[in-house]
């Protein structure tokens, strides 16, 4: 019993470490990985790093890249010339010019299908190509949609768009057909709907049904924690339909962003504002730039040359003092929206680079010469 309790201690807190969220920064010319309290949860030693993905963290040394464990150990040597992300256990690197597949050890896989060219995987999932037609295989190298397609998009929510000729369709995971390539356009399935073109004309299609937006030049994609998206009509204003196809809200802002939070960024003359559900303006128009509001209830906005945050009443409760960059500035893992992730902000000052809490304090009162966005190190 005492032996079962440990394992399941053990368990846990294994569980917890995989949990923790780490930011990539550079301190004193070295890289190294803060956590969200600000302490290091590996202190810059490193001259080059990438972010967590998998568990695994590329690091550069000696000439060559390797890569590390959550734990900061060395688990593969510095040994490849160029090297991509973990996911699902495998990761491409490239040796001699050559691109292939390792595991977690450092060990060529050996076993995936042919392909004239090695794709990374992202979610699971690669893409294989042959002659001119690519397919899609699983972590396992097992070929779930054969090369029959000029191009095949990410798989998301089980779904991935195709290209066939100039036409677009849709097959799932398993590879089966759910919409025939017949489309000039198709979007990012949500929740069984998505935005199509078909005979020049724009629509969504509901549950394999082609239906027309009246009135619609184009589209947006669904999200699908939000049933509107923008459309844009032929005098080239935009609105929102909902997933019916029915427009909500009129079409009459030159700019727009997606909902959230039950407000929406929108333009109708220079300046943006922010708009409710039903089309009616809930926050003046006031702002040179806006961005969504986050779950923490923020919404990045630009008064002048800076960014700062409003509330949902629109109050200024941090102040625009900052630069605020929407992905990562030296890394090509990680893209986010602009604003805060639980809590946490990345921004710029004339200082370098730090986070903010969401009542404005700076991070462990420091600045760093690089930082990236929180991220998961499983």
């Amino acid at each position: 019993m005492k032996n079962l309790f440990s394992f399941v201690i053990l368990v846990l807190i294994s569980q917890i470490v995989l949990s923790q969220r780490v930011a990539l920064v550079r301190d004193g010319g070295k890289f190294g990985y803060i956590k969200e309290d600000g302490s290091w949860f590996i202190e810059p030693s490193y001259e080059k790093l990438g972010n967590f993905s998998d568990g695994m963290a590329a690091t550069f040394g000696e000439g060559k890249w390797g890569y590390i464990d959550s734990n900061n150990q060395l688990v593969i040597d510095y040994q490849f010339d160029k090297v991509k992300r973990f996911d699902s256990g495998i990761a491409i690197v490239s040796k001699d010019k050559r691109w292939f597949y390792i595991d977690k050890k450092g060990n060529e896989i050996t076993t995936m299908p042919a392909s004239d060219k090695v794709y990374d995987f992202k979610k699971g999932y690669a893409f294989i190509k042959r002659g001119e037609d690519v397919g899609i295989i699983n972590a396992k190298g097992e070929v779930i949609i054969e090369p029959a397609y000029r191009k095949i998009f990410p798989v998301t929510g089980g779904y991935a768009k195709v290209q066939k000729e100039n036409l677009f369709g849709l097959v799932d995971k398993t590879g089966k057909v759910i919409l025939e390539p017949v489309y000039q356009d198709i979007g990012k399935y949500s929740n069984g709907v998505l935005k199509a073109k078909k005979d020049d004309v724009v629509g969504i299609i509901i549950n394999g049904k082609f239906t027309p937006v009246e009135g619609a030049i184009k589209i947006w994609d669904f999200n699908d924690s939000q049933n509107l998206t923008y459309a844009q009509a032929s005098d080239k204003k935009i609105g929102f339909i909902d997933r019916t196809g029915k427009w909500v809200i009129e079409a009459k802002f030159k700019k727009v962003r997606r909902f959230h939070k039950g407000l929406a960024p929108a333009m109708a003359g220079k300046l943006w504002g922010y708009i409710d559900e039903s089309g009616n303006w809930k926050i003046d128009e006031k702002f040179k730039d806006a961005e969504i509001f986050s779950d923490d209830g923020l919404a990045p906005v630009k008064v002048k040359k800076l960014w700062g945050f409003i509330n949902a009443q629109g109050d200024m409760v941090i102040e625009d003092k900052y630069e605020l960059p929407g992905g990562n500035p030296f890394t090509f893992f990680i893209i986010q929206e602009k604003g805060f992730n639980k809590g946490i902000v990345r921004v710029k000052s004339k200082k370098g680079w730090g986070y903010l809490n969401i009542k404005g304090e700076l991070l462990n009162d420091k600045w760093y010469k690089n930082a990236e966005d929180f991220v998961d190190i499983k």
